[in-house]
């Protein structure tokens, strides 16, 4: 099997535990002309989707917090993460799907999104896609408490607050979601409040 300058993939499985964890080897194709024989692994969670949900008349945006582990991990002190609405792509649809977290993270039922891009969040070692949306809120929209799915242990506090604020919360450190803050930074630089 050849794909461009790829040839001979064979994947190994590390782990099946959460989602999968490959080992794949093969042989690359240098600028050179000579092949080489190389080794990487991919860690397949699937594709998600991700929101920022916005109210231009009150110049707000909601956001969750949450506890991460691999942040705790990794020098998080609390461990607690401030992030825009997202998830997993449930049968393949990223729309859909984030309506779905929508009601289910944040309490608001929206009926209308909006994908401003796409991003391979860390390509080096995980295969994910995510698909960025943008969905206005209103407070008639709120349906519930929003906090999570109890069969997912999720525990989500629900943040409003001004577009303002959550600009210098990530200037201060405060919120460090790349995901979040590619959002924020979109929005910032399509004047989205304007």
């Amino acid at each position: 099997m050849k794909y461009g300058n790829v040839r001979n993939i064979r994947k190994e499985l590390l782990s099946d535990n959460w989602y999968s964890l490959n080992k794949v080897i093969f042989e690359y194709q240098r600028e050179d002309g000579e092949w080489e024989e190389q080794a990487r692994e991919a860690y397949d969670r699937g594709n998600g989707a991700v929101i920022l949900l916005y109210n231009k008349s009150k110049r707000s945006v909601v956001l969750t917090r949450q506890f991460r582990m691999p942040t705790y991990l990794n020098g998080n002190e609390d461990g607690m993460m401030i992030e825009a609405c997202a998830g997993i792509l449930e049968k393949g649809n990223a729309e859909e799907t984030i309506k779905m977290e929508v009601e289910e993270e944040t309490g608001y039922k929206i009926n209308k999104v909006e994908k401003v891009f796409e991003s391979y969040m860390s390509p080096g070692s995980v295969t994910e896609i995510l698909y960025f949306f943008i969905g206005y809120y209103e407070e008639d929209m709120k349906v519930g408490e929003g906090g999570g799915s109890d069969d997912e242990t999720e525990n989500i506090e629900v943040m409003e607050m001004s577009f303002a604020q959550a600009l210098k919360m990530m200037e201060t450190g405060e919120i460090r979601d790349a995901k979040t803050i590619m959002l924020l930074q979109w929005a910032q630089i399509n004047k989205l409040f304007d």
